[in-house]
């Protein structure tokens, strides 16, 4: 079917509809602006929530469980699919908005040209319609006219009583009239052909052929309707892949999840290295005591009433481990529990060898140390240099991973000063290049920052050692105690702390010489209470005095005690005593009486 032969005289409604085609085009138009706005926010939305949960952290701040890790690659990946919105919008507009409001504007200027001509045609139509009705018109008057003359000339020319003239006028007249009405029969004639010729090429050639092309662009609007339909799927198609990839890591993420993993790790975070107290030994008070010899039983201890035994208070409060690391304070008033029963027969009494004493003192010594150490902890006090605030585990793992980060350092110093050094000789080699001895500061400065970190190196590894000899030598002294049962009153709780009581850290049994277990107790140095920094210079002669230079800053491990000295500890762990007059003391705060 065609518009030009079929509809020939719908001019009116064919200017409707494709006036309704733009329109809807231009509806379409808007619809794929808006849905190319909505990914572009959805996909700003997904990266605002990706940045909001996944915040910039420090290299020690990385997190290390396998849940941890998978979330952030679960992050990662909804970050690659929020870009793969932004390529849909992107690709719908260009590809579908943009093209369609192009071809918009062509369709309303094309659409525009064809009614224009159509109007053109139809307005010379009428024009010529007009003209061949007023030479009809004027036909139809002159041949009136030519009647008149001839009706006023018969009627002249048989009047006996008119005159030669009047009839000559007349007939003069008749003629004009005459002539009149055939020139306008010919000019009539003349326009009615050429009226009928232009309707006829109206109708049949200029009306089909602008038909036709207002035909033609509707059909080219619909098949462009048709394309972009197609783009908008494709382009959603073609990032499918993309998101499938994005999906599958999220999977692959959430697989990677270990729970058995991230246990280990809580273990590799937090493992002091301390070995967990022996059994506690039976402590028998009755080997003195007369039995009955009728009963066989355990008499209760020879001992004033209402005075509970001082041995045997502090055996028990002391060795006694709470679940969360406090112990309600026990008042002094409160006699021990009644002794235990045992059914009546022989009964050995235990020894109580020398080599006891000497293994309780030694680790009430340790446990003592640990939980004053603690307690810094506990309190917030600063980072030390040789990190001696951790257990033993947790300070042995940080020194190999700082020992690590120095050996990288000093690597890339090292590479740098070969560069520097190659690219010093080819300046001997070609002066024109360089000067050689403008390399020279740069050497310098690398191999003294090399030196440096020789120098950390060499100190960390020497307190790893440290930790890892003195680690050894506490597990053999626990295992001793172990395999002779008998435990140190001073112990972690399940929380890593130790027990508090002040009254068991001034209570002990009686102790042999106090100098007898010198050496044990420098196996573990004191905590720091805070640090100074020196005044002036001091030779430190005497014994138990330390060296020390002026500005130099130490440890404070022990406060003065009113006789004017301060015990101190350099970094590389030296000990000793300084007078107080010679440094400014700074100490943490709460440190005092710990």
């Amino acid at each position: 079917m065609s518009w030009g032969t079929d509809l020939w005289d719908q001019f009116e409604n064919l200017d409707k509809h494709t006036q309704w085609g733009i329109d809807f085009l231009e509806r379409y138009s808007k619809f794929v602006k808006e849905r190319l706005d909505i990914e572009q926010t959805y996909a700003k939305q997904l990266r605002n929530l990706v940045k909001k949960y996944c915040p910039k952290r420090s290299k020690d701040d990385e997190p290390r469980f396998t849940s941890c890790l998978s979330f952030n690659a679960i992050l990662n990946e909804l970050n690659d699919y929020a870009g793969q919105r932004e390529v849909v919008a992107e690709e719908m507009g260009h590809k579908v908005y943009g093209e369609l409001m192009r071809y918009s504007m062509d369709l309303k200027a094309e659409r525009k040209h064809h009614l224009q001509e159509g109007r053109k045609t139809q307005q010379y139509l009428d024009q010529c319609w007009k003209h061949m009705d007023n030479s009809k018109k004027k036909f139809e008057r002159e041949c009136r006219e030519a009647e008149k003359s001839q009706m006023m000339y018969d009627r002249l020319d048989n009047d006996i009583n008119a005159t030669k003239s009047e009839v000559e006028k007349a007939k003069s007249q008749l003629y004009l009239r005459q002539h009149m009405a055939e020139e306008s029969k010919n000019e009539y004639a003349a326009q009615l052909q050429n009226l009928n010729t232009e309707q006829w090429k109206h109708f049949n050639v200029s009306i089909p052929q602008i038909f036709k092309n207002l035909q033609d662009m509707d059909e080219r609007r619909t098949v462009k309707l048709g394309e972009t339909y197609r783009s908008f799927a494709e382009v959603e198609r073609r990032v499918i892949p993309i998101i499938s990839k994005c999906l599958e890591g999220m999977v692959t993420a959430a697989k990677n999840v270990d729970e058995r993993r991230d246990s280990d790790i809580v273990v590799e975070s937090f493992k002091s290295g301390f070995k967990p107290p022996g059994e506690f030994p039976f402590e028998d008070f009755s080997q003195n005591i007369q039995r009955a010899g009728s009963d066989g039983t355990i008499g209760t201890p020879k001992n004033e009433a209402g005075k509970p035994d001082p041995k045997h208070a502090i055996s028990r409060t002391k060795n006694k481990l709470w679940l969360f690391g406090k112990k309600p304070k026990i008042p002094p008033t409160i006699p021990p529990p009644p002794r235990p029963s045992f059914p009546s027969g022989p009964f050995q009494s235990p020894k109580f060898p020398s080599e006891r004493i000497t293994n309780r003192l030694s680790e009430m010594k340790i446990s003592k140390s640990k939980i004053q150490s603690f307690r810094a902890v506990r309190r917030g006090a600063p980072t030390l240099e040789d990190l001696s605030h951790l257990p033993p585990e947790q300070r042995r793992k940080k020194l190999q991973q700082r020992i690590d980060e120095l050996n990288k350092e000093l690597q890339k110093e090292m590479d740098q000063r070969d560069a520097l050094n190659k690219m010093k000789d080819v300046y001997e080699k070609n002066p024109q290049m360089g000067d050689p001895g403008s390399l020279q500061p740069k050497i310098s400065e690398t191999i003294c920052n090399m030196e440096k970190l020789r120098s950390e190196i060499h100190k960390n590894e020497s307190w790893l050692a440290e930790v890892e000899g003195k680690h050894g030598s506490r597990s053999e002294r626990r295992s001793s105690a172990d395999v002779n049962h008998h435990a140190p009153h001073g112990r972690e709780s399940p929380e890593g702390s130790y027990t508090d009581d002040q009254n068991q850290e001034h209570r002990s049994p009686p102790q042999p010489d106090p100098h007898e277990f010198d050496d044990e107790f420098e196996d573990d140095p004191l905590p720091a209470i805070g640090h100074c920094k020196a005044l002036y210079s001091f030779d430190g002669s005497n014994e138990g005095t330390l060296v020390m230079k002026e500005n130099e800053v130490l440890y404070i491990i022990e406060e003065d005690k009113g006789d004017g000295w301060t015990r101190v500890r350099k970094q590389g762990g030296e000990e000793g005593y300084v007078p107080t007059s010679y440094v400014e003391i700074t100490l943490e705060k709460n440190s005092k009486g710990s």
